[in-house]
């Protein structure tokens, strides 16, 4: 799929050189390199390509996803490609984020950022698709609630909740079972309801919580060469078990976001479906991993935009369904029609991480806000000792 190009290998930093930056979980990025494949040293602003370029790849298959939605219904081979695309793009966007997030806490810094860089995005552009929406689907209607969160604005609501808990999970003796109990619970629970989309939040809850347990050591054991080549039988039995599926089991299941009893069945099949979907996602996602490229690419610049991509593209997504593209063109639903849907729901998320864009809507993803926070009187005393 992505293979990296056998170049000499290197060790990978300490752990805690890794944890250093603390942004959003879209856009940090930590300074360690996987071994096992070949990794350039970190260039000098900090970032990793591998990190990169996972979390590029990552958000091409989330806008992909997007597209090949409408497709679905009447193609069980797009059916297929979606399930298993839903397996594990999203769980390894959320693990990214999660290792990013261990050098979390309380500090006023990392606080100012978590507001600045998910809680601002996530009140502009959760106002902003209420708005498009009234517009694009001709619902004047449509409410400004910002605890219901609309299409892909749950990720930041999630973000900047798991942020939150995060000294939490650095202090309980097994986070990762316990998170996993968490999330099954939420999946027999209905009376959880929609605010702040509670069921995605706690159902992808395992994936953050695991995300903060790895090490550099991780990343460089699923990228020996024995698992990259062991992946693409995995992969081709996840493209033959979900074909096996798609007429049988609802796609639903991958958005963890609703109840097992939602999904019209008893609360006993959630509680089996959460950890053995839990496991499947872990399967893909190293397979996904073992594949991501360590060098620098054409796209690892893009790595540090996918937080634009990925909120942008989706008035893209929903204005499809809003004005009927897949209903009007017949021939979208041919094999031909369903590369093209392919190629351009990359080739505009690719666009939208790009500098220019990133440039345009900075304001809104990364405002600094210095007016709303009070200031330090200990910065403020070492700025004076400095001058």
């Amino acid at each position: 799929m992505f293979p990296a190009a056998p170049t000499p290998r290197r060790a990978l930093p300490p752990a805690q050189e890794a944890a250093g930056t603390d942004r959003t979980g879209p856009t940090a990025q930590p300074s360690g390199a996987p071994e096992g494949a070949a990794a350039p040293a970190p260039k000098s602003d900090g970032r990793n390509p591998f990190f990169d370029n996972a979390k590029y790849l990552a958000i091409v298959l989330v806008a992909m996803g997007h597209a090949w939605e409408p497709l679905t219904d009447g193609s069980r081979a797009a059916e297929a490609f979606y399930m298993t695309v839903y397996t594990f793009h999203m769980p390894a966007f959320i693990i990214i984020s999660g290792y990013f997030s261990r050098s979390f806490d309380m500090r006023k810094d990392r606080l100012q950022r978590l507001v600045t860089g998910v809680a601002v995005p996530y009140v502009l552009f959760e106002t902003a698709y209420a708005f498009f929406k009234r517009w694009a689907d001709d619902d004047p209607g449509h409410p400004i609630s910002l605890l219901d969160p609309w299409f892909l604005t749950w990720f930041l609501v999630a973000l900047f909740i798991w942020r939150l808990t995060t000294p939490l999970w650095k202090i309980v003796r097994w986070p990762i079972p316990l998170a996993v109990a968490i999330a099954v619970l939420a999946s027999v629970s209905p009376d959880i309801g929609d605010d702040l989309d509670l069921q995605r939040v706690l159902q992808f809850l395992p994936f953050f919580v695991l995300g903060l347990a790895l090490r550099p050591e991780h990343f460089k054991l699923v990228q020996r060469r024995a698992v990259r080549i062991a992946s693409l039988p995995v992969f081709a039995a996840a493209l033959v078990m979900a074909y096996w599926a798609a007429p049988r089991m609802s796609s639903a299941w991958f958005y963890h976001r609703d109840s097992a009893q939602e999904l019209g069945t008893t609360w006993w099949v959630g509680a089996v479906m959460t950890p053995a979907l839990f496991g499947c996602s872990l399967v893909l996602v190293a397979c996904f991993f073992a594949w991501v490229p360590t060098r620098q690419t054409w796209f690892t610049a893009l790595g540090a935009g996918t937080l634009y991509g990925y909120l942008l593209h989706g008035f893209l997504a929903k204005g499809s369904r809003f004005w009927g593209w897949f209903d009007d063109y017949a021939w979208l639903h041919t094999p031909l029609g369903e590369i093209a849907v392919t190629l351009i729901a990359g080739g505009i998320v690719t666009a939208l991480c790009t500098p220019p864009v990133r440039k345009v809507f900075r304001f809104a993803m990364e405002p600094t806000m210095a007016w709303a926070f009070r200031k330090d009187p200990a910065d403020t005393a070492r700025a004076r000792v400095s001058a």
